[in-house]
């Protein structure tokens, strides 16, 4: 995962293109897609996996690869997992899970908070200099 290259919220850069969030139903579309190419169970994963990879990865906003099986014609299986585990690992930080465990659910609010509280830091101490509090009625 090319760390520090983000594009968007819900975008990431690596070699091939951009890898995209999925939504739910495109997750499920791409594994019923990959059930349907792969003829037994040892092939489900890598055919699953090409299944995402064709709906996540993509290139100025289009898609490099038509569908699962040109994924399949197109790259090795390692390039296919490590494309995969990208996009897992990438979904996995912006959408924890509360099965990740208290300490990771902490870290991550305390990560937002700090984000939040920093990019306000001295924005009102701005305004307030221009505009000062009036302590009551002057006649």
């Amino acid at each position: 995962m090319d760390s520090g290259f983000w594009t968007g919220a819900d975008r990431m850069k690596t070699a091939r293109g951009e890898l995209r969030l999925l939504s739910a139903r495109e997750v499920l579309e791409a594994r019923r897609e990959g059930d349907g190419l792969a003829r037994d169970g040892r092939e489900r994963a890598l055919c699953r996996n090409a299944c995402l990879v064709a709906r996540a990865l993509e290139r100025r906003g289009r898609p490099v690869y038509e569908d699962g099986a040109a994924v399949l014609d197109s790259l090795r299986a390692e390039d296919i997992a490590r494309l995969a585990e990208s996009w897992a690992a990438f979904n996995r930080e912006r959408n924890p899970s509360p099965l990740d465990g208290e300490e990771a659910l902490s870290r991550r609010k305390k990560a937002w908070s700090t984000r939040v509280m920093s990019a306000f830091n001295g924005a009102c101490s701005a305004c307030l200099a221009l505009c000062p509090r009036r302590s009551g009625r002057k006649k």
